[in-house]
């Protein structure tokens, strides 16, 4: 691939039993094979991960018994009455770019303790508790996602290592700087066939560290090129979907970059995601880098001026979607803007 170029035309597929049977010198090599995507692709499809599919199944069929469910049922754990965002929400109820996305979705976060409504920083106040429906009616959902959570963690850990190796950092280096109070996102999302004109969720970045997505059996996930082409990524059994955020991108000094995304999908489709976060008071301070990867970053246009999803008040004045230059210092500051963006009516409801 030509250096810093971009112009990919399909998503590399990459065999991770070669990092977890692999002897260091083989470690090192896929290291840096994995360290070159993400600077020049951002995405990959991620196989040989060890993982026990049948989690993935039971995760999948849950999804689909929750979706079939009536609104009446699905409401006991409305997202609106949750001051933490978490729940369930109906179609088009999330904003990209003050579009709203044609997809219902479940969205579950790592539990903590609350805090007070008031607590400041502003951030803090998404610690808290996750909504469940009683068992009566998803008997085992709730222990079911409890191993999804620390499984799919398990595994993102693994990456971050992966990627802390191809920039030539310390082990455990992102390990130490995650912190003890993670907080990660899971969504469970169900997307109708997607209206002309319209997109199950409209073209954005990731807002944090690192995404792993089962995709489900259905395409419709596109991942935008240099040159501004929208390239279908395909379904690959026993697979998951990799991507990098903006918070990697921030803390990598722009070597990595969040790569737009989009989903159009004309068939009813289901998807998993996993974003997996550090703690919320976890600092953008970059890791050092090797000389030539400073380098890389001075000579690609690309990567110098990479921006950051709008806030809603940047969108509203009329900065481009994803070319905001504002870069928070914490985790939790993005999250909080993430929200802010996403869901302005649940943040006036429960924040004023």
């Amino acid at each position: 691939m030509p250096s810093n170029s971009g112009n990919f035309s399909a998503i590399p597929v990459v065999d991770f039993s070669r990092w977890r049977s692999g002897t260091a010198e083989t470690r090192a090599v896929f290291a840096e094979e994995v360290r070159e995507i993400c600077h020049h692709v951002g995405f990959m499809l991620l196989t040989g991960t060890g993982l026990d599919w049948r989690l993935v199944g039971d995760v999948f069929g849950y999804s689909e018994r929750f979706f079939a469910l009536p609104d009446r049922e699905k409401g006991l754990i409305d997202k609106r009455n949750s001051r933490h965002f978490r729940g369930w929400e109906s179609v088009g109820t999330e904003l990209t770019n003050n579009r709203p996305d044609i997809r219902e979705q479940i969205d579950l976060w790592s539990e903590h303790v609350p805090l007070s409504p008031g607590v400041e920083p502003k951030y803090l106040r998404l610690l808290g508790p996750n909504q469940w429906l009683p068992e009566r009616v998803m008997p085992g959902f709730h222990g079911t996602m409890d191993r999804w959570f620390r499984e799919l963690g398990g595994l993102a850990d693994d990456l971050m290592e992966v990627l802390s190796a191809g920039l030539g950092l310390e082990p455990g280096h992102f390990d130490r700087r995650f912190g003890d109070k993670r907080m990660s996102l899971t969504k469970i999302i169900h997307y109708p066939p997607t209206p002309d004109g319209e997109f199950g969720v409209n073209a954005h970045h990731d807002a944090g560290f690192l995404t792993i997505l089962a995709p489900g059996k259905t395409l419709g996930l596109q991942v935008q090129n240099a040159t501004g082409d929208w390239i279908p990524v395909p379904i690959v059994p026993e697979s998951f979907v990799i991507n990098l955020g903006e918070m990697l991108q921030g803390m990598s000094g722009n070597y990595f970059i969040a790569t737009p995304h989009r989903v159009v999908t004309r068939e009813e489709r289901y998807s998993v995601g996993y974003f997996h976060g550090p703690s919320l008071d976890t600092t953008l301070e970059p890791v050092p880098l090797r000389p030539e990867l400073v380098a890389a970053v001075d000579a690609s246009p690309r990567h110098q001026t990479a921006g950051y999803m709008a806030l809603k008040e940047e969108t509203e004045s009329g900065v481009a979607d994803m070319a905001s230059r504002h870069k928070p210092a914490v985790y939790g500051e993005q999250l909080w803007n993430y929200f802010s963006r996403s869901y302005p009516q649940n943040v006036a409801r429960h924040y004023g």
